[in-house]
Parts: structure tokens; sequence; C-alpha cells
């Protein structure tokens, strides 16, 4: 009675239905456990026996109580670690290195810290507000738009598509493949057809309804998964990118006596879910000009993209940015076009106009991180357990327009090796055309996927080789010796990632409680614990060259305060305390002299986004440059004066003495370390080298996660995580242990329990094709308070960089990938269950997110496999690919 057809709405039927046995086991056992209780010295018949191994069956999250979250972390000694750069004489190291409060932290928890939707115009400004009128099916071709039933409302004042965009309709971050508009060819659902206006946001929204749109059926059905594409050979660009190094796969292997293993795994996409969803308000400006404040992380592209819809040179355009209440890449590239759609109406109406995203409308339209699909072959040697060959092809589903996707599949190529040394490899990135919206970047961009590809064939020769993965990744990592990546580039000495691995496994106990956590599993039958340690290399820097530059702005006033202007967008990574930090230091004035008001294109031209995990080392080094300028400027005037005399005293003495106390700081990362180009060919001979160095240097890390696994459930106890980084000599350690905390939940969610589900006849039929069911919190899960790890340890490893500032390394994105020590571990906990259960056949690795319903499925106990199809021992839950 309780079996579920497949296309049920809701999706996930043989999970719910194998839920139902599952709870009436735990109700069973729960039952006679207090029944036990009940009649204990009573006259009456006995209570059912339970298996003392089964008890822990009656736990659920409603009778147990979880402790409390406790967090720890540990750093060096601030003053033990060295500096740079060498233009930087100042002795005095503080600021720097100190673990020090971001700036802006009290008027966020406060609720005083003002955003793009919190800007309330004056009275006189008159501000109209807009809603967007979307596409709402995935293919097809438009006959005709209605907008007469939205303008008959009252207080609508007008609806603006394509025919009203004063310059060029067409946009696009790299190759202008999408329109502001659609004119005719739909290729998503929630594409802008046009933009209503109205006197508030709620009639916006209703008359946004109001307007009718007509579609014609196009003979072609629309491409909504990888697999589709691949079927179709939709895929963007003349020839997929590729790294190829040292011999083929099949002349490697015929040289050693190898294991070889074959295999897939899918990595769904992720929502960005940021607090602040997608704003912008336009103000028009005397002679046609405007002025953008927006939730935009890239102000310079947000200004040219305006400027070309609306016909106007970008010294007209101005775009202003506060800051983001998050971005994780999602406002990078997406954020853009709402920007321009909005300042074709306030240019028509010379009125400002504000759009904000409701949140489902900002997920339905703006783009989530790419799942990927990727299939490998790979071999190891059966002596030394040592790498040997791996054949790779990955595949992105990068939606309907091109966007960002070709440089994330790359970032997957240049990580699909993870931390480790491949003498051979041969790997292919595709970008599949889908007609979904447009992926776009999200922290860490591509690298997560490609890694996490990279452990499930390191998982399968671990099975192969029967030795237990862990011994493997430490046989692999990069070493002395072995320090050449695939696409030509030296780990260098100033990464230690054996020392690393080495430390992690000393601060978390992992061969003591791995021991345990056996123990633990022979005793519970209902209950599992696994635990994994996983490491991460993410490689820093864009890889496209010229987008590796930053610039800054920085006045020195007359009563020594100091106001600095920068490329950056600051949202939440603590960007704007870390550059307060360097220039307080520089000036050797305190922190509270120097102040940071916004990200303005007026202020700092041709900003590249605030994105790579790049924006410390290109912005700190922009505003360290433009300080050193003022303060070789005010050594002169410094030498005239007593020693005692302050900084006050020498500002002041340089304004009477006509010195300049203002200058533009610039950096640019060095040529020959950054920017690899895919299109230079390679003759027979030539190394990856000739095509360039991706990256200016490399920042590593080891996590270990333990965690507890209710197999009649899926659901996931994260017991202990243990995280140790290297992040050079960390400009604030607060600020950076905070930052990969925050990555690594992000990567928990990613890899356990983030799964976007949009409507697919072939897996969500129950969804209408290209529509996204999981579009708010209802329906999507990201981690809450319950999926914090009980206990959380954070150590920064004593390490040093001389390619960033002070000795640094960039921390945003490279924690995020220790999330998946977390679905290996589930997956751990898995596996003990079938071993209990007596359904281990052959290697088996599960799709990521490992949700619950993954989890629960592969348990391979009597109450899943009744639910299971005939002959299937390894279940694959139906995801959005």
């Amino acid at each position: 009675e309780t079996t579920l057809s497949d296309g049920v709405p809701g999706g996930m039927a043989r999970f719910r239905s194998t839920l139902c046995a599952s709870f009436l086991h735990k109700f069973f056992v729960q039952v006679s456990l207090a029944l036990a209780e009940d009649v204990a010295g009573e006259a009456l018949p006995p209570a059912p026996t339970v298996d003392p191994r089964e008890v822990s069956a009656a736990s659920t999250f409603l009778n147990s109580t979880r402790p409390a979250t406790t967090a720890s972390s540990k750093w060096p000694d601030a003053s033990r670690v060295p500096l740079s750069p060498a233009f930087d004489e100042n002795p005095a190291k503080a600021p720097v290195g100190e673990p020090l409060e971001h700036r802006s932290a009290r008027a966020q928890v406060a609720g005083r810290a003002k955003y793009a939707d919190d800007v309330l115009p004056k009275p006189t400004d008159d501000v109209l507000h807009a809603a967007l009128v979307l596409t709402s099916v995935p293919r097809a071709a438009i006959r005709a738009v209605d907008a007469s039933p939205a303008l008959a409302l009252e207080g609508v004042h007008g609806f603006f598509a394509a025919d009203d965009v004063p310059g060029s309709n067409r946009i696009g971050p790299v190759v202008k493949d999408e329109e502001c508009f659609v004119t005719r060819e739909v290729t998503s659902v929630g594409q802008a057809v046009g933009l209503v206006v109205a006197a508030t946001q709620e009639i916006a929204l209703d008359a946004a309804r109001a307007v009718v749109v007509e579609y014609d059926e196009v003979d072609e059905a629309p491409i909504l998964s990888i697999n589709d594409a691949i079927a179709a050979q939709s895929y963007f660009g003349d020839a997929p990118h590729d790294i190829v190094t040292g011999k083929p796969f099949d002349e490697a292997v015929a040289d050693e006596d190898v294991v070889v293993v074959e295999g897939e795994i899918a990595v769904g996409g992720q929502e960005h879910f940021y607090l602040e969803t997608n704003s912008t308000l336009v103000f028009p400006l005397e002679d046609r000009g405007v002025k953008v404040l927006s939730s935009t992380q890239n102000p310079a592209k947000t200004q040219a993209y305006v400027a070309a819809v609306l016909g106007l040179p970008a010294n007209r355009v101005t775009c202003a940015v506060k800051r983001l209440g998050g971005g994780f890449g999602g406002k990078e590239s997406r954020s853009m076009f709402l920007a321009a759609a909005a300042a074709v109406a306030a240019d028509k109406l010379q009125r400002p106009v504000k759009l904000t995203l409701d949140r489902d409308v900002d997920i339905a339209i703006t783009g989530q991180r790419h799942p990927f699909l990727g299939r490998y072959k790979a071999a190891a040697s059966r002596a030394t357990n040592r790498l040997v060959a791996v054949d790779l092809r990955l595949y992105a589903n990068a939606g309907c327009s091109l966007d960002l996707s070709q440089a994330v599949v790359d970032r997957a190529l240049f990580h699909c090796e993870n931390a480790y040394f491949v003498p051979n490899l041969a790997a292919t990135g595709y970008c599949c055309k889908t007609n979904l919206p447009s992926n776009t970047a999200f922290r860490g961009f591509g690298g997560p996927q490609g890694m996490q590809v990279c452990e499930a064939y390191m998982e399968h020769l671990a099975h192969a080789l029967k030795v237990p993965t862990h011994e493997l990744r430490a046989a692999n990592l990069y070493r002395p010796g072995c320090l050449l990546t695939p696409y030509h580039q030296t780990v260098e000495r100033f990464v230690d990632l054996p020392a690393l691995w080495a430390q992690a496994m000393r601060e978390s106990d992992f061969v003591a409680r791995r021991a345990e956590v056996e123990r633990f599993n022979q005793e519970h039958k209902y209950k599992k614990r696994g635990i994994a340690v996983v490491p991460t290399k993410f490689g820093i820097s864009f890889t496209t060259k010229f987008l590796n530059q930053g610039g800054a702005l920085v006045h020195v006033f007359t009563d020594a305060s100091i106001l600095v202007s920068h490329g950056g967008t600051e949202m939440g990574q603590g960007l704007h305390t870390k550059v307060q930090q360097a220039v307080a230091r520089a000036f050797a004035v305190g922190l509270d002299a120097v102040h940071i008001e916004e990200t303005a294109t007026d202020k700092v031209p041709n900003s590249s986004p605030s994105a790579a995990s790049l924006s410390t080392d290109l912005y700190v080094m922009a505003s360290l440059d433009a300080a050193g300028q003022i303060i070789k400027r005010l050594e002169p005037v410094r030498a005239a004066l007593p020693p005692e005399a302050t900084f006050a005293d020498v500002v002041r003495k340089a304004y009477f003495s006509r010195v300049n106390m203002s200058a533009q700081g610039f950096y640019v990362v060095p040529g020959e370390r950054c920017g690899y180009d895919f299109s230079v060919p390679l003759a027979p001979g030539e190394t990856n080298a000739k095509r360039g160095q991706p990256f200016n240097y490399f920042t590593s890390g080891v996590g270990v996660s333990e965690i507890e696994l209710d197999t009649l459930t899926g659901d996931v106890e994260l017991r202990r995580v243990d995280i140790v980084m290297d992040i050079g000599c960390s400009l604030n350690p607060a600020i950076d242990v905070g930052q990969i905390e925050g990555a690594f939940a992000q990567g928990y969610g990613l890899f356990t329990l983030e799964e976007l589900v949009i409507g697919d006849p072939k897996t969500h039929s129950w969804v209408k094709p290209g529509t996204f069911f999981t579009k708010g919190p209802g329906a999507y899960k990201i981690p809450s308070a319950n999926d914090t790890p009980l206990d959380l340890r954070v150590v920064l490893a004593e390490c040093t960089n001389p390619f960033a500032v002070h000795s640094s390394r960039a921390i945003g994105e490279p924690p995020l990938f220790l999330g998946a020590s977390a679905f290996f571990a589930i997956h751990y906990a898995t596996l003990a269950a079938r071993r209990e259960h007596g359904s281990d056949s052959g290697f088996y690795i599960p799709d990521s997110p490992l949700t619950a319903e993954r989890a629960r499925m592969a348990c391979g106990d009597d109450y899943a496999k009744r639910f299971l199809p005939p002959g299937v021992h390894n279940f694959k839950a139906k995801g959005s690919f």
C-alpha cells in the first residue's frame, strides 16, 4: 500500500515508500522499549525483545537532544611571520595580522547596514518600481506580446521591451549571445520579455503577471540535461578545451602492472542563496547620464552593460556599490542585465526606477552552479599505489547562453587532479548548451566539480587496489620529485601538501577515531558512522590574464584622516577591513583613521569583478601602491620636522608646503605568473608550458569529517570537522577563520544537502519542463543550525607565501571543497550499512549531492530493496544534472 509511482508529485517515490516502512520499524522499536520499561516488575506479558544492536533505531530528532556546537581555532603567533612587499618599510606590524573584527559587523547584526534595496530616494526623486515579464516555456518563438491588460491597471507607468532599447539589445559578459529583452527566439524559461514600471512594487508585480505572451511551438524538443546535450551534440564553442600531458592512456598502462577502473559521477548544481536578492536602483541624470546603485560584484561591467543598452559612452554612466548581502559569484555576471533593463525604463521616463527581485524569481532566472558529469578511466600501480594515468571527460550544463561557462569548465580541467601527481593525463571539457537559464560563477568556479570527479576515481582505484582511500590519497600527494601539474605549472616549495596532510592527521587523531568508528559500526545495526579525509589545492588567479589587475585611489585629508576607494566590492568577506588594516599600517595610523565609503566606477575605473578569491591580492596591493606614493612625497616633510612629530603634524605641514596627498594606485599580477591560453596550438614534443601559467600560487588544505548516519531515514549528524589550511601569513585570522568555516558549510551543502529540482519529462515529469521546483526555502534546503558540526576545529598552518601581499594567501574559495570530506564520510557509512545487510556488491559511488534520499537508498537493507526496481543493487536517484 505504500508504493508510489515514479511520477508522483514531489518526486523521490522510492525513498518516500521506503521511509514508510522505516518509520514503522522505528515505531515498533520505540514502543517495544517503552513497553519493556512499563511492564518491568509487573505481572504482565513481556514486551518484545529488542536486540541491543538495534536499540538505536528508536532514536529520532524528536526524542534526542542535540549537543551545542563547539568551535575552536588556532593560528601561528603573528609576530613570527615575515612581511612583504619590500617597499613598505614601516617596522610596526599592527594592525596587519591581527584578528580584528569586521568593520561592518556590528552595523550588520544590528540591522543598520544599508544595502541596495535599503536606499531610500528623497521624496522629490519620485521613484518607480519595476517587475520583469518572463518567458514561461523552455523552447519556442514569441508570436505576440499584449501589454494592454497591464497598462490598464491604475498606477502603471509603462511597459518596456526590445523596441524601447535606444542602444544595443545584445548583451553578454564574454560573447553577446543574449538579449536584454527577448525579441523572438526563446531558449529557456525565465528570459526577460519586458519590464513593467509602476508606482509600487506590488502594482508592478500584478501588472507583470497581466501581460500576455503568446508562443509558436518549434520542432525541436528542449534540451534539459547534460545527457540530452551529449545525445544532440549540443555544445558551445568550435572545439572543446583539453589538457594533455605525458603518454596516451593505453600506452602508459602497458608499461606497468596496474589496475584500471572506469566509471562516472554526476555533481549537481547549487543555488547561491545569498541573503540579499538582486537589486538595482537607476537614477537619470542631466544630459541622459545615469547613476546605478546595484548589488553587483562587477561594477565596471554593469557600467558597460548600461552604457551599451542606452547607447551612451561609459563616462555618462556611474555604477556604485556600498555592500552586497552575499554574492558567491552569483552577482558577477547575472546581475548586470537587471541594471540594464531598469536603465531603459529610467531613461525613457526620466525618473528613478528600482528593480528588486523576489526570491523565487531570483532563483529561477539568475543561474546556479554548473551541474557536471565526469566520465573517467584511471590507472594506478599495484606495486606502489601511485597514479599512472587518467583519461577524463568533463561535461558542464552551461544553460542557454555561454556566460562564464567556458572559464568554469577550464578551471574544472585545471583541478581535475586535485592535489595529486598524475604523470599521464588527458582531460577534455565540454560546455553543454541546454534550454535552462544560463548557469554562472559560484564560489570555486568549476574547481569543486573537477576535484569531486577526481576523488571519485580515487575511491574507485582504492577499491580495486583493496587499500583504504586515505592511504591512496596520501601516497599520491604532490611531493618533492613529483611537483609538475598536468598543465605544466610547478607546485612550488612554498606548498607542502604532505606536511599539511600529516598535521591534519595529527590534529584530528584520525587513526584512533577511525578505529573507534569501526567499533561503533560493529555495535550498531541501524546507526553507522563514517570518517573521511580529503585534501584540496586551489589555484589563485583569473585564468584570463587581463583580469589580473586592480586599482585604488587614496586621499589623505588635512585632519590626517584617510579615504580609500578601490575596485573591489565588499560582500561580507572582509575585503574593506583588510584594505583598511594594510593602509593603516602603511601610514602608521590607527585603523579608525582609514575609511572606505563605497566602490564606484567614477573613482576607480575598469575594475575586474570581485571574484576568483583574488580581491585582497589585487586591491590591498593597489591601495599600498597609492599609499606608498604619498608616503614618499611626505618623506621630505617628515625629515624637516622633529622626531616626535605626529602624522597629523606631517600632513598639516605637507598641505602648507603644497604637497599632493592623493594618489592612484595600480597592481597587476606579474605577467609570467598568470594567464593560460587554450587556443595556443602545441606541436609534437611541446608542453603545456607554452600556453602559459594559469595561477600565481596555490592555497591548500586538508579536511577531516566524521558523521553519524541513521540508516533507516538517511538523517546525518555531522559529529566533528577538523580543517588545516595553509593561508600563508593571514592578514586577519579572525576573518579568515570565518571564511574557512563558511566555505566548509557551503561545500557541505553542495555535496550533501542542496539539490536543484527542474522539470524534465525524463526525471521530474511532475514539474513543468524547464521550470524550477526548488525556488525557495520550502523546497530548497541550505545548511542550517542543525547542520553545523558538533565540534568544529580550524587550524591555520605556519607557512609563508612570497607571491601575495604581506605573505598571505587567498582564502575565499579554496576551503569549499573540504565539504566533500562529509560526502565521503557519509558514503563510508552507507558502505558499512551495505556490509551489514549483505549488499556489498562491488564498487559503488553515489552522485552528488549525497542527500538523505541517496544515503538511505544506498544502505542495502531489506526495506530499501523492497522498493528498488528488480535486479537493481546500486540505486541512482533522479537528479537535475
